[in-house]
């Protein structure tokens, strides 16, 4: 039975302890925040043992195996680093961090005290996924020519402006896909190669990039074309074109559900072919599961197609330099 630390009182830290409620292998033991008001609740709401008004204390109890981070982006590197040097295992949310050199410091911890860390882009431990790779392996694709991707959640409102905006908060979802699908189908260092040029808005009310666009080449020729915005809509897309079709989802690449997931497959020549993926359960209970497992196997990350620590590095990589390239559009 594995006992998590709960750090932040979040929407998305309930998500998470709803699907650790759910599993029978593991325990709520602590939830830790600095609102008392909010730590009080959520311990009653989820008849928790105990609670820390603050972070020290919950990454020095012995009785906690893995700590679940559910704080802005900004702090996931320190608090991050701080639980690997206690030996804990990490589930971090995404995004990784706002920073590369914060992100290479998270990196360092890690590998370092020899610790468990996952990146929680939760939809990929889903079973679509796993049928996505199937897909992605049996040729009928051809070769990969193209990827077009877009995200949109009017949410500019509720997120905390440390955490650098929309590429951290909705842009990752697409761009680790883009990496999902490059990596699998050009092979393991392609992703790297990639060349971008990205422009983007700069919202009034925080100074940070709340709507952007960006096309990148990779070294074989394959394009991509992602959009990511905060600021308006409530929409998802991702298609994947190789040179005998197309597979685009259908409902929501990156909240995957209990129940009816949904992928299309258009070939150019030949009939459409509907693909679904029927679920016991939602992306946040199959998150908690693959942490189960991977500490189970004695694994220091998770497996494909979940992401390992380097592919959270490129990953970030990406992310930054599509803000850093917004930004410098921004200058006179």
């Amino acid at each position: 039975m594995l006992r998590w630390g709960l750090l932040g009182t979040g929407f998305i830290t309930h998500k998470t302890a709803k699907a650790i409620a759910a599993s029978n292998g593991s325990t709520i033991r602590t939830i830790a925040g600095r609102n008392s008001d909010a730590v009080d609740a959520f311990q009653k709401e989820y008849s928790i043992p105990t609670v820390s008004y603050g972070y020290d204390e919950i990454l020095a109890d012995p009785e906690i195996d893995v700590v679940y981070i559910g704080l802005p982006n900004h702090v996931h590197h320190t608090l991050t680093i701080a639980a690997a040097k206690a030996g804990k295992a990490v589930l971090s949310e995404k995004s990784l961090t706002t920073t590369m050199e914060e992100a290479q410091a998270l990196a360092t911890a890690v590998r370092t005290h020899d610790t468990f860390f996952v990146e929680g882009f939760m939809y990929l431990s889903h079973p679509l996924y796993a049928r996505l790779m199937e897909i992605l392996s049996d040729g009928r694709l051809g070769r990969l020519r193209a990827i077009t991707g877009f995200y949109s959640a009017d949410i500019w409102n509720v997120t905390n402006p440390l955490g650098r905006g929309t590429l951290y908060n909705l842009g990752c979802y697409p761009v680790s896909l883009l990496h999902l699908v490059v990596q699998t189908l050009c092979g393991q260092d392609m992703f790297a190669t990639g060349q971008l040029a990205g422009l983007g808005n700069v919202s009034t009310h925080d100074g940070t990039i709340c709507d952007a666009a960006v096309t990148a080449k990779f070294a074989n020729g394959v394009l991509a074309t992602l959009q990511s915005t905060d600021s308006y809509g409530m929409e998802h897309g991702f298609t994947i074109a190789g040179d005998k079709g197309t597979l685009a989802f259908v409902t929501n690449p990156w909240l995957p559900v209990a129940g009816r997931n949904h992928l299309r497959w258009t070939p150019y020549e030949g009939e459409v072919e509907d693909i679904y993926v029927d679920a016991d359960h939602d992306a946040f209970y199959t998150q908690v599961k693959m942490v189960e497992a991977s500490l189970a196997a004695g694994q220091k990350e998770a497996q494909r197609p979940s992401p390992r620590l380097t592919d959270s590095l490129e990953i970030m990589a990406f992310l930054t330099e599509w803000e850093r390239q917004c930004l410098a559009a921004q200058q006179p």
